[in-house]
């Protein structure tokens, strides 16, 4: 969506508001897509001394798999987003990921939220902090309480093993 600017780019104190819903359905994160339900942003462009600020809020439901134990989960999703907008780049080795170029008097707002999601989601989905993930051997899921495999004995104590052995 673009969002016409040309009234407040020369009016300190002019603001813009907007409230947008996105689909971010077929975005694909790790092998997932968790944001299957839509992504709704409402925000607002205000001149501040000549400054175009954007401030937004992105909000939605999160539909996740655990990357420890593979478990179903939903999380929700909420962010600020604040970028600076310009007419032109002074410095394009300065230019930063919050800052954004305007096309002529216009805003696009799908590039710019787009940007604050993928920025913005967990590098690493988990169900919860302390999830304990799967076991090696067996595969059952430690949240689910201890498995029954026996556990191995360090390599580097085997030799202390074949000690006792040796006793019986």
């Amino acid at each position: 969506m673009k969002l016409n600017l040309a009234s407040i780019i020369s009016q300190p104190g002019g603001k813009v508001p907007f409230s947008i819903t996105m689909d971010f359905s077929q975005m694909d994160f790790g092998g997932s897509r968790p944001a299957s339900e839509p992504v709704l942003v409402q925000g607002q462009v205000r001149n501040e001394a000549g400054v175009l600020i954007l401030t937004a809020a992105i909000t939605t439901t999160l539909h996740c798999i655990c990357d420890r134990c593979a478990a179903p989960f939903t999380r929700g999703f909420s962010r600020d987003v604040e970028a600076i907008l310009v007419t032109e780049l002074a410095h394009e080795q300065n230019e930063d990921d919050w800052t954004f170029l305007l096309s002529g008097d216009e805003a696009d707002l799908d590039d710019i939220m787009t940007t604050a999601f993928v920025l913005n989601m967990d590098s690493k989905m988990l169900c919860s902090a302390d999830c304990k993930g799967l076991c090696a051997t067996c595969g059952k899921n430690l949240n689910e309480g201890p498995c029954d495999c026996r556990k191995e004995l360090d390599p580097r104590l085997a030799v202390l093993k074949q000690l006792l052995k040796d006793k019986e």
